[in-house]
């Protein structure tokens, strides 16, 4: 049987703020279900104050004990829960993790030190010792680099392999030098390891670190090779690129279905699109839009930021729903800008628009399920998982060809009558480019053959987690 540990910062339904929490939610069982009897999955995340009573009430104090990080010794607990065949370590330590939020915390580099040393040492205090770590993000990075630079010489670790998964090269957990030894708890002999452009870069350290370094998409790997997309990082990555994949993640089938979702008004399939109409109608009322069956809803849901795309939408969007006889719903937060922008065009269209400045995921399901265009222009996306949910609920996307879009949206195209891709997309970040894949998809959602056609085949692409499992699975085996 071969044991395998996922180390990250958060998962579902625990706690989660993105995509990487619906990732660890979702991998491990996926991963344990293709590998059945064979494999031994595991998973280790902080005890967060936001995790609830309800998951507390679950768990088992696995054990206690210090971890001793430079000059400080202090508690953690570890607290295991199972969950649908899955086993969860949490590490429990309040003054670290007692906090109103996830990350953005001062002294987050220390906060995740803690939690790196803390999951490393528990592998011995507990006699679980995998085959294959595997780190996801900057704040799990260093436990690649403290199994490496301290632990191999330990019994039982010798022989452990591992893999690094960047989810968003963007955020790289960058840090003064002056904190090596009295945060970090590495000494001048690891300097070279994590030195990068000046300062200490943890995310290049795991790169150089690591076995295997994995994107959440293929394209994403080839992107993040070049000065455009890798902030920096490419002249590490491009060393590295012998050990470089991309495996394009999915969602979660069960907690996004359309046919038993709890959060919708109608449940439906592909094979009843009748009963997706009745979602826009609920919406409608809900938002105080127009109670309009006829005509197309276009979302957007989305951190409200530039890199999103959102630059080009406000650039296009006033002329498209001055021209054309839709309506727009957004939701998220974000920058201050875009959100003046969306209720600024929704007084401007009281009628047409609304502008929902709030993270609310049961209301997004609600706004996937209504909608009949999903807007996704973003500036680059390593996987993305919203135009994938969007697909599952019967919305047609119009996406840029970068990173995960490219390779989960293909180009709409018709040929002796038979219908290829699953949705419009454009090349080049040029809002004239987002405009005509809208007012494509708008005049192909009028003509009702096309569109249903369309929407069934949408319906019916897999982004469920079956195929990426087992190209994971394939990974760890290879090590």
């Amino acid at each position: 049987m071969k044991k395998i540990l996922l180390i990250g910062a958060e998962a579902m339904p625990f706690a989660a703020t993105g995509g990487l929490g619906d990732v660890l939610g979702s991998l491990p069982l996926a991963v344990s279900k293709a590998g059945g009897d064979e494999v031994d999955v595991r998973v280790v995340l902080p005890l967060y104050s936001a995790i609830s009573q309800e998951w507390r009430d679950q768990m088992t104090l696995e054990i206690a004990y210090e971890v001793a990080l430079s000059w400080r010794r202090q508690y953690c607990g570890v607290y295991r829960l199972c969950k649908d065949g899955v086993i969860y370590y949490f590490i429990d330590n309040e003054y670290y993790y007692k906090r109103d939020t996830l990350y953005g915390c001062f002294d987050d580099g220390e906060r995740f030190a803690f939690f790196c040393k803390a999951a490393i040492d528990m592998l011995g205090m507990i006699g679980f010792y995998p085959d294959v770590i595997h780190a996801h993000d900057w704040q799990a990075a260093l436990s690649l680099i403290y199994l490496d630079r301290k632990y191999r010489q330990s019994e039982g670790y010798a022989h452990i392999k591992t893999i690094f998964t960047i989810h968003n090269i963007e955020y790289q957990g960058k840090y003064d030098f002056w904190i090596l030894g009295d945060v970090f708890e590495l000494i001048e002999n690891d300097r070279s390891i994590v030195e990068y452009d000046g300062c200490i870069n943890l995310m290049k350290g795991a790169i150089v670190s690591a076995n295997l370094v994995s994107t959440v998409s293929p394209r994403y790997a080839e992107e993040i090779c070049t000065a455009e997309y890798a902030h920096g990082l490419h002249p590490i990555l491009t060393e590295n690129q012998e050990k470089l994949c991309g495996i394009l993640n999915g969602i979660d089938y069960e907690y996004y279905n359309p046919t038993q979702d709890p959060c919708i008004a109608k449940n439906f399939t592909w094979q009843n699109l009748d009963e997706k109409s009745e979602n826009k109608i609920a919406l409608q009322k809900e938002v105080g839009l127009h109670v309009r069956p006829d005509i197309p809803m276009i979302s957007v849901i989305s951190r409200l930021a530039s890199h999103k795309g959102l630059d080009l939408v406000s650039e296009i969007v006033y002329n498209v729903m001055k021209d054309q006889d839709v309506q727009l719903v957004v939701l998220g937060k974000g920058e201050s800008r875009y959100e003046s922008f969306f209720m600024g065009l929704q007084e401007t269209f009281p009628d047409k628009v609304r502008a929902l400045i709030t993270y609310d995921r049961d209301l997004s399901k609600r706004i996937y399920a209504a909608s009949d265009i999903f807007l996704m222009p973003s500036k680059s996306e390593p996987c993305g998982l919203s135009q994938m949910i969007a697909s599952r609920y019967g919305a047609i996307p119009v996406t840029r060809e970068t990173g995960g879009l490219y390779d989960s949206i293909k180009p709409y195209w018709e040929e002796n009558g038979e219908i290829h891709g699953n949705g419009f997309t454009f090349v080049n970040y040029r809002s004239e480019e987002l405009r005509e894949g809208m007012l494509a998809a708008i005049e192909l959602w009028r003509t009702e053959e096309k569109r249903i056609s369309l929407i069934k085949r949408i319906m019916q692409t897999d982004f469920s987690w079956n195929a990426s499992a087992i190209q994971y699975l394939r990974m760890y085996l290879s090590l």
